[in-house]
């Protein structure tokens, strides 16, 4: 996590992202500009958040660990949209952990300055009950594909998803319960990938060789989500 304290990169994500338009006020003296390196956490699992984020460029995903410490695989995000929102209306609530899969900027609000105002602020709370609508109705779409499209379309979008650098290295378990197939079906269509050259096999995961294939093999499901 680095606080970037650059006034012309902030005021260019604002301007970009529509980002004030999320208030009833202008909220950029509050405002300010953090960045997430790849792997790192932006949210940490039983760790409170101090800010409310609003992601702006990267991707990030949503997870939660078992008692059992089984880990699940719940959502992802890409810009742009709200992080730490459910802490922020009920800080009693337990976070789940969000991972950036590739460098995340940002946008943060204290929430311990700030949560009165935002809590009083009728645009801010309109948006936040549309984006959590739109995480309802994604996390159906997520189900529904998981019937009507087969593990080659739904893989080759999840590859491309989480891909950083041209690598993928998303554990199989995870993946497996994600797209709900067994482990064995995933391993079976992931080497038929590698025999089509789409990826080829390295540590800790692949390299991913085609993907303009696989942007082919999963326009129908991309396609769907939008």
């Amino acid at each position: 996590m680095v606080k970037i304290n650059d006034a012309n990169l902030v005021k260019q994500f604002i301007l970009n992202s529509h980002y004030l338009a999320q208030f009833s006020t202008d909220i950029t003296a509050q405002t300010q500009l953090i960045k997430f390196p790849a792997q790192s956490f932006i949210v940490k699992e039983s760790a409170t958040p101090e800010y409310i984020y609003y992601l702006v460029k990267g991707r990030a995903k949503l997870y939660d660990v078992m008692a059992n410490g089984k880990v699940t695989l719940i959502d992802f995000f890409t810009p742009p949209c709200f992080i730490g929102e459910m802490e922020l209306i009920n800080p009693a609530s337990t976070p789940y952990s969000v991972q950036a899969i590739e460098d995340c900027w940002c946008l943060a609000v204290s929430i311990r300055d700030n949560q009165s105002q935002l809590l009083n602020d009728p645009v801010f709370l309109k948006h936040i009950c549309i984006y959590l609508a739109q995480k309802n109705t994604r996390n159906i779409e997520t189900a529904s594909q998981n019937q009507s499209f087969s593990l080659a379309e739904r893989l080759a979008a999840f590859i491309l998803l989480t891909t950083y650098h041209h690598h993928y290295a998303e554990k199989h378990t995870q993946v497996a319960a994600y797209l709900g197939v067994s482990y064995r079906h995933l391993l079976y269509v992931l080497a038929q990938f590698v025999k089509a050259g789409y990826l080829v096999k390295d540590k800790p995961g692949y390299l991913v060789t085609n993907g303009t294939a696989l942007q082919e093999l999963s326009r129908d499901v991309t396609n769907s989500n939008r």
